[in-house]
């Protein structure tokens, strides 16, 4: 069964291969695929990138195994052992890029995970929605609490190999290690008596803007969870905190962007804003991430980041949450979530909105409470008089 972009599935395998397949016909572009590992979210040399052209990782992890032809179908096959991975590797970007054309004239386009032992398949994500991108990045597999997880991803750049670099580093075939990036300002912490920082005078003027919710159940909450998962001889279940984002382009256009209703956005695209993906684990290595485009931060009037409880807490209360945001330049900018004394299941984190020379992050840090029947979302939307119509969703 094919997974929803955004979608995550645990690896199980020790070593894995990866079979992007492509259609084949009059007038569909070549695609060669490759793969990109990553350290601290970026490649340290162009050996980082693997290809058919570059074909092995100095350290033998990643392979490019080639290319087969049949049924009308193209077949590029990467073989990774993930236990072989250094320590330092925390995801492998998985990447396809276009020859003579777009994305949007490839057919039959996708992904499979499938375990080298026996060929099981363990994930798959099928490419609808690509249009003008030249290079895609189809999939991820990232690191989770000392195993393996593959996110499909789905997310392209219209201007080719130099898209994927500025992003990462490295452009799709293998380039030489990019140049050294100067050092970033100090961090900039938001308080109450500090609550707002303008991104372009930290330099984040451009390049992609990482939103990351991290956050953990305090000693004594985690200790009433287990002994109620005990007492209904059950196991004691993690909170699921989702993070997401009202939105308000230029333009007036409005939306959300979320998991519920698989509303995970686009990055190169309206609204220029992505959801990464659904982390339902809780207390995440990496939590969860929001992505906005600031390349387009002149489209924005305003942006407001969110976070609901899915399931697990009837409030806020107990959790310690952090809101860190990390622009690809500039200072990242932090805050921490005051302790919750209200039943709240919706807290408004950060309202970003456009001063005219670039985005200014204010800190909310603001629990609501909603009346009874009234949706987490559709208070969040009153509050703030974002005026959006809510139906029922799920995820």
């Amino acid at each position: 069964m094919g997974m929803l972009k955004g979608a995550n599935a645990p690896i199980s395998a020790r070593a894995v291969r990866v079979e992007v397949v492509r259609g084949a016909g009059p007038g569909a572009p070549e695609a060669e695929a490759g793969a990109l590992l990553l350290a601290e979210g970026r490649v340290r040399s162009g050996a980082d990138a693997v290809s058919r052209s570059r074909p092995v990782h100095p350290s033998g992890a990643v392979r490019h195994e080639g290319r087969h032809s049949a049924d009308g179908t193209v077949t590029d096959t990467l073989a990774v052992d993930l236990g072989a991975l250094e320590p330092a590797v925390e995801r492998v970007l998985l990447t396809a890029a276009a020859d003579g054309g777009d994305f949007g004239r490839v057919p039959g386009l996708h992904i499979r995970v499938l375990d080298a032992a026996d060929g099981g398949e363990l994930a798959r994500y099928d490419s609808r929605d690509a249009t003008v991108e030249t290079v895609l990045v189809l999939g991820e597999l990232y690191r989770r609490h000392g195993g393996w997880r593959f996110r499909a991803v789905g997310q392209g750049y219209a201007d080719g190999p130099a898209g994927l670099a500025a992003a990462y580093g490295a452009a799709a075939d293998g380039p030489a290690a990019p140049a050294p990036q100067p050092a970033r300002p100090a961090r900039v912490t938001l308080t109450k008596q500090a609550p707002a920082v303008s991104l372009a005078k930290q330099g984040g003027t451009s390049g992609t803007l990482r939103v990351n919710l991290n956050w953990q159940m305090r000693q004594e909450t985690r200790g009433r969870l287990a002994r109620l998962g005990r007492a209904l001889a059950a196991p004691s279940a993690g909170v699921d905190l989702d993070l997401g984002a009202l939105y308000e382009l230029a333009d007036g256009t409005k939306g959300v962007i979320q998991a519920l209703g698989n509303s995970f956005g686009s990055l190169h695209r309206p609204p220029w804003i992505h959801l990464d993906g659904d982390d339902r684990t809780g207390a995440a290595a990496d939590g969860e991430n929001l992505s906005v485009n600031l390349d387009h931060a002149a489209a924005f009037r305003r942006i407001l980041v969110f976070v609901t409880i899915y399931e697990g807490a009837a409030s806020f209360s107990g959790l310690h949450a952090t809101v860190t945001l990390r622009p690809q330049q500039g200072a990242p900018v932090d805050f921490a979530l005051d302790e919750c004394t209200v039943p709240s299941t919706v807290c408004a984190l950060a309202l970003l909105t456009h001063d005219g020379s670039g985005l200014v992050v204010r800190r909310e840090a603001r629990y609501l409470v909603p009346d009874r029947g009234v949706s987490p979302q559709r208070t969040l939307d009153r509050a703030y008089g974002w005026g959006l119509q809510w139906t029922p969703g799920r995820k």
